[in-house]
């Protein structure tokens, strides 16, 4: 490509230039003779060899600075830890605050300076349920800004992004040129990420991963709240928000019970777990 070919090009002059100041250096050791064979093969051993050193060396680091040139930009590659990019979601839910205290994530936190307008535009909204959401979003901030071990960036978007574009386009964008990883609790972003070869984050998926698994036999308490679909049952929800139909308890709703997992069942809103009351528990 075009940054390659233009590395190649300056690492071959500064090789040229380097090989010229040693033989300027030299000078004054060589023998005088301009026909010597060390006069006629050191500027051609020297040249080849420094053009060789610094081609090598602008290839391998070319990555790992940002100047330009007319037509032509060398753009810093990420290594190592990606950036984690938050989107305005992943910051108002606020899950993200209590993974970045846990350790969870190594990364510097990267917030768009347009998401964090958003936010304080819908803190300032007439609309009362957008003002709460905008509220908890910087509220959410400040509380990972006061965690000295959390590292959180506000940056400035590209010189060509669009600001009448789709705020998720903008963010994506943000991710795509720092090379980031997003976090996100919109699935539909989370799949246009996908597409667009942008490592996403689903909080949701995080949250679902998490859910601890049940197995039959295994010992649960749980609060009965409300009747089953059936007329004995009983149901309730752990405090990780599994729902537990209990057989036979449609007696004790309103009371907490200690009940053995039967069965589990997988849905699209959740675990479900069918369970029996423990008698020898109480």
């Amino acid at each position: 490509n075009l940054a390659t070919i233009t590395a190649v090009y300056f690492g071959l002059l500064v090789g040229v230039f380097l090989a010229y100041v040693a033989m300027l250096a030299l000078a004054p050791m060589l023998p005088l003779q301009p026909s010597h064979p060390i006069r006629q093969w050191l500027p051609l051993v020297l040249g080849a060899v420094l053009c060789y050193l610094s081609t090598s060396l602008l290839l391998q680091t070319q990555g790992d600075f940002r100047f330009l040139i007319p037509f032509v930009e060398f753009a810093r590659d990420v290594r190592g830890m990606r950036p984690i990019v938050l989107d305005a979601t992943s910051v108002i839910d606020g899950r993200i605050a209590d993974l970045a205290e846990a350790g969870v994530f190594e990364s510097r936190f990267v917030l768009p300076a347009f998401v964090l307008d958003e936010l304080q535009v819908a803190a300032d909204s007439a609309d009362k349920q957008r003002r709460v959401r905008g509220r908890r979003g910087l509220d959410v901030l400040a509380r990972m800004r006061a965690n000295h071990a959390v590292s959180i960036d506000v940056v400035d978007p590209d010189e060509d992004d669009d600001p009448d574009a789709p705020l998720e386009s903008r963010v994506l964008a943000v991710a795509m040129r720092l090379g980031g990883r997003l976090v996100t609790t919109d699935a539909n972003l989370a799949k246009i990420a996908g597409v667009r070869a942008v490592p996403a984050i689903n909080l949701h998926d995080v949250a679902l991963a998490l859910k601890p698994s049940y197995l039959p036999g295994d010992a649960l308490t749980v609060r009965l709240v409300r009747q089953g679909e059936e007329p004995d049952q009983g149901v309730g929800y752990l405090d990780d928000g599994t729902m537990v139909v209990v057989e036979n308890g449609r007696d004790r709703i309103g009371r907490t019970v200690h009940v053995v997992a039967t069965s589990t069942l997988q849905t699209t809103a959740g675990r479900l777990v069918f369970a029996r009351p423990d008698h020898g528990r109480g």
